[in-house]
């Protein structure tokens, strides 16, 4: 039998938008503009999702709401199903 494929419809979503410094709040960022980074991409989003040791899955063909042209988005799983943190030292107070 082979591997159960897990839901990913639960993870969290992170478009690029939401870390994106030369957005605005309107446009969609979600972070303050001190702590986010110029242009990111799905890529480097599941590259820092990777050093963390978080589960993650990109998604290329999704579009952000807001801007049709802006595709990508990144799911990561935060928590285990037993509520424990993948990596306890990234955790969502």
């Amino acid at each position: 039998m082979a591997a159960e494929q897990p839901n990913i419809k639960r993870w969290i979503v992170l478009y690029p938008v939401y870390i994106n410094s030369k957005k605005t709040l309107a446009e969609g960022r979600r972070i303050s503009v001190g702590k986010a980074c110029e242009n990111p991409t799905c890529v480097e989003i599941g590259d820092c999702c990777s050093y963390l040791k978080l589960p993650f899955a990109i998604e290329i063909d999704k579009a952000y709401p807001r801007d049709f042209m802006q595709r990508g988005r990144v799911r990561v799983l935060l928590k285990k199903e037993d509520g424990s943190f993948y990596n306890p030292d990234i955790c969502s107070s």
